[in-house]
């Protein structure tokens, strides 16, 4: 047993829906090679990298304190060889070339059959990157349509305080999340303005919504 313990494949997985949390867990329950690890949020999906030290990190983009993204970037600032797997329900390609930019080493949607989210970990974990194969060709030929969506021309930092906007925090709300200052926020929100052709902060937030950032 102790030998398994050693050779064991650490997951940590980040997700705030039990459903999802208990389905990974079923997933490998009978693969003794498979330790799983568990938080709700990006606070505590952060603390849980940094004591336990995964192998893998599966994220839910969708989380309720800060993004999958913003997480992603955290953990990436402490060790730069994480690997990470982003999980969501979002397909549209602009989030899977982010994440990818971002240094994810895989992508799967939750719409996927179960069996992909194993061989993204099973590849992942042998140091090979993972896309869902939908995704995958979504991707491959809607090269025009991300270089066209506005989320596609904003840096991650810049990504996320959008999307903080867009579910309805104030500057000071998105800097206590963020842990940046507040001129640091109404800076970003000035340029994402003149970036995005938004007249006001109203029209800001219409924005993230209608690109589906909030």
């Amino acid at each position: 047993m102790q030998d398994i313990v050693k050779s064991a494949t650490r997951i940590l997985i980040v997700d705030d829906h039990p459903v999802v949390v208990f389905g990974c867990r079923s997933l490998f329950a009978s693969d003794h090679s498979i330790r799983i690890e568990e938080a709700s949020d990006a606070k505590s999906g952060h603390r849980a990298f940094v004591s336990k030290r995964p192998d893998i990190t599966l994220i839910d983009i969708s989380l309720p304190d800060v993004s999958g993204f913003e997480l992603m970037r955290r953990i990436r600032k402490d060790d730069p060889d994480a690997k990470i797997i982003m999980l969501s329900t979002n397909d549209d390609p602009t989030f899977v070339v982010r994440a990818v930019e971002m240094g994810a080493q895989g992508y799967v949607s939750k719409g996927d059959d179960t069996r992909i989210l194993v061989k993204a970990v099973r590849k992942v974990a042998a140091g090979d990157n993972f896309i869902s194969p939908q995704l995958a060709e979504a991707v491959t030929f809607s090269g025009a349509t991300i270089k066209a969506n506005p989320a596609s021309q904003m840096t991650p930092r810049e990504l996320e305080i959008l999307r903080l906007l867009g579910r309805g925090d104030k500057i000071v709300e998105v800097a206590e999340a963020l842990g940046i200052s507040y001129k640091t926020v109404a800076n970003t929100t000035s340029l994402l303005k003149q970036k995005l052709g938004a007249k006001n902060h109203s029209d800001l937030i219409r924005i993230a919504v209608a690109i589906g950032m909030n």
